[in-house]
This record gives structure tokens, C-alpha cells and sequence, in this order.
């Protein structure tokens, strides 16, 4: 067989493992975002304690993500009461649709429920906008309804 062919084991061909990308910026949070990076390190470092061999690289490279994300929380100041920022849920209305969203940090964003993280375009355009404002959001026109 010609040495082309083997190769002594899979390590050597696997792919590097990097780093969990950070989002530039200031790491705002709400509250409730400050606790879900604390439960997540809680969770990871139990899960690091009873992991097997192979998957405590991959649980110590999440960990040293959520470590950063503690220690670079900023605690997101209070909007104005009826302007929409960081911790608000805001109902916007464009064209037929009416939609719901609250304005949250970047790891707590869910789009799919509704939480949108700060850096987000919808959730730039809609930061700082008072109830009864239309703003521009990628070329529409979005009418907030209602800021909580």
C-alpha cells in the first residue's frame, strides 16, 4: 500500500478548534441577561466536572467565552420612561403588520421570541424613538405604537 494512503490517526487531520468570536462594543445587558451569563457559567463549569475526556476542550473554550461575557457586562442604563432602548418592549406597526419586540444585550437576542439584541439594525432604528414616532428602518417606515 503506498504511504499516500495511510495515515497513522484522524487527529492529524482535524480541523483547529478557534475561539468563540466576541461582538465589538460595549457588552450591555439587562438584568435578566447578567443572570442568564451567570447561570451559563454555573452550567458549564458543573458540566466540566462530570465531562468525559473528550469533551472538556470544547466545554473549557465556551466557558472562557462566558467568563469574558461576566466580566464585560455592563448593566444597561434605564431608558426614559416612553423611549425605547435596551430592556423595552416595543409594538411597532409596519405597513399591515403589527409586531412586538423587546431590545435586548447581544446574548440574550432570540429573535425567534421576539428579543432582539441592541446592535441589531431593527433595534438601532427603534432605540431612542418615542410612542406615536415613525422611524426608518432599512428603507421602511416602522409607527411605534407602544413603548414598555
Amino acid at each position: 500500500m503506498s504511504v499516500a494512503f495511510r495515515r497513522d490517526s484522524d487527529e492529524e487531520h482535524l480541523e483547529p478548534k478557534f475561539e468563540r468570536p466576541i461582538a465589538p462594543g460595549p457588552n450591555l445587558v439587562t438584568p435578566r441577561g447578567l443572570e442568564m451569563i451567570g447561570a451559563e457559567v454555573a452550567r458549564l463549569e458543573a458540566a466540566i466536572a462530570n465531562a468525559p475526556a473528550e469533551d472538556i476542550e470544547a466545554l473549557r473554550r465556551d466557558l472562557r467565552y462566558w467568563h469574558t461575557r461576566a466580566t464585560t457586562a455592563e448593566l444597561a442604563p434605564r431608558p426614559e420612561e416612553g423611549e425605547a432602548g435596551i430592556g423595552s418592549r416595543v409594538t411597532f406597526q409596519q405597513g399591515a403588520t403589527t409586531r412586538t419586540v423587546e431590545i435586548v444585550g447581544g446574548d440574550e437576542a432570540d429573535p425567534a421570541s421576539g428579543r432582539v439584541g441592541f446592535q441589531a439594525p431593527l433595534a438601532r432604528a427603534l432605540m431612542g424613538a418615542m410612542e406615536g414616532e415613525a422611524v426608518a428602518s432599512g428603507g421602511a417606515t416602522l409607527q411605534v405604537l407602544a413603548v414598555e
